[in-house]
């Protein structure tokens, strides 16, 4: 056994452990509903030891992530549903046939062959799994991350031709969105749930222009974050600290915001 085999084998046999008879209360006391958050948050800290160029720290964090895994497959076990070694070779099953061009005859030069002989391969795996009766939005999870799912949804719809041509009707769009919530914001009495509709409709805008550029709303957002939080640290720097900006005005505040932007 290869030492690399031998640390997943060590890891699963800790798991299993950890879930047995003598094991953690609190392991043994997780749910697949429970555990779900914690693999939200690790998923969110593998992006930020990524953006951080952190290798040390992602090698951490992909453990965690990794915990994760052995984590439901253990839970699935104990429960009779399937085991680790049925998820290693189901997506064993799947790189294989979802790679012709390396394990069968197929032949793609390009990345962009490759991703779509993949999904031509994906989607009539999907058909051959789902109901007959079921509708075209019904394979995007509800659960997902809204950002995710509204992504899902318009690559869903766009896949039978329901889609803006181009990028410049989701501009037109994104513009129209935001007269709609303006004039929502102009009503001498706001609707709150008016209000959130609109601003949702803007969102979804956005998150299907998005994909038209061929960009991850989640990861631009990540970097607006950052970019933010970076400028408003200097903010802060310029003022003098966290209390001294607590005393300037607002323009006093926009004076050291258009100078951290140039700064950065």
């Amino acid at each position: 056994m290869s030492s690399r085999t031998e640390a997943l084998a060590e890891a699963i046999a800790i798991m299993a452990r950890l879930r047995g008879p003598e094991g953690c209360p609190w392991d043994r006391a997780q749910t697949f509903d429970s555990i779900k958050r914690h693999t939200l948050e690790e998923t969110y800290e593998v992006f930020d030891a990524i953006d951080r160029r952190a290798w040390p720290d992602l090698k951490d964090e992909l453990g965690d992530l990794l915990l994760q895994v052995l984590f439901y497959a253990q839970m699935a076990e104990d429960e009779g549903y399937f085991t680790i070694e049925d998820v290693a070779a189901n997506l064993n099953a799947k790189l294989i046939r979802r790679h012709p061009h390396i394990f069968a005859d197929a032949v793609a030069k390009t990345p962009e062959d490759v991703k779509q002989t993949w999904d031509a391969i994906k989607r009539q795996e999907k058909a051959s799994n789902e109901p007959l009766s079921q509708r075209l939005l019904d394979s995007v999870p509800r659960h997902l991350p809204a950002l995710l799912e509204a992504a899902k949804l318009g690559k869903r719809a766009s896949s039978v031709g329901f889609d803006w041509p181009d990028a410049s009707g989701l501009i037109a769009k994104l513009h129209e969105e935001t007269r709609e919530l303006e004039e929502e914001l102009s009503r001498s009495t706001r609707d709150r749930a008016a209000m959130e509709s609109e601003l949702g409709d803007l969102l979804f805008t956005a998150v299907n222009l998005a994909r038209h550029l061929e960009l991850e709303p989640e990861f631009a957002l990540r970097a607006a974050n950052a970019k933010f939080r970076a400028r408003f640290n200097t903010v802060e720097d310029l003022a003098g600290g966290a209390e001294a900006v607590k005393s300037k005005t607002l323009d006093e505040l926009d004076r050291l915001w258009n100078a951290a932007k140039s700064a950065s």
